[in-house]
């Protein structure tokens, strides 16, 4: 089992109506050096402005991205590659960026090696320090800042889960 965290930007709020721009995803390990990332043409004529901006691209620039498909075909490479055993999908916002990647995978390779479930990294932290209401403190042990791009991001939340295992968390 190799933990995969992952960082999803998209121009609007649900796969199918509106489209994965791109993500990032850090095999959890000492060095925290292998990465991937992918850019996805959109799937739909929708998409929400100041949600695509969040991206840091343009609608034009996001037209010229990559087919989806040949994309998620690396990726899903990728984690053949870097994973022992079954890759666990980690994230900051379970629910959003879960749904994206799953969509594609399913949609354009008609399987997810992620299989059916993830993990977020909140939930973690609050079940390390046994306070619910402590969920979002963790974000205090990044170290790379957050900057939107889904690698920078993906990277800072492994280094937060690797304080969470010097913290005596069992990854």
């Amino acid at each position: 089992m190799s933990l995969i965290i992952v960082d999803v930007e998209a121009d609007g709020p649900i796969p199918a109506e509106y489209s994965l721009v791109c993500f990032g995803a850090v095999l959890l390990d000492e060095a925290l050096d292998k990465t991937f990332y992918g850019q996805t043409r959109p799937i739909s004529d929708r998409f929400i402005a100041e949600a695509l901006a969040v991206s840091g691209f343009s609608r034009e620039q996001h037209l010229a991205f990559d087919e989806p498909k040949p994309v998620m075909e690396k990726f899903a490479g990728w984690l053949e590659a870097h994973s022992k055993g079954r890759p666990v999908f980690v994230s900051d916002n379970l629910a959003f960026d879960w749904q994206f990647i799953n969509y594609y995978f399913h949609h354009f390779l008609g399987r997810n090696p992620f299989g059916v479930s993830g993990r977020r990294i909140g939930d973690m932290y609050a079940g390390l320090v046994r306070d619910a209401h402590k969920a979002t403190e963790w974000k205090k042990y990044r170290v790379t800042q957050h900057t939107h791009n889904p690698v920078d991001d993906a990277r800072g939340n492994a280094e937060a889960l690797k304080k969470f295992k010097e913290l005596g968390l069992k990854l």
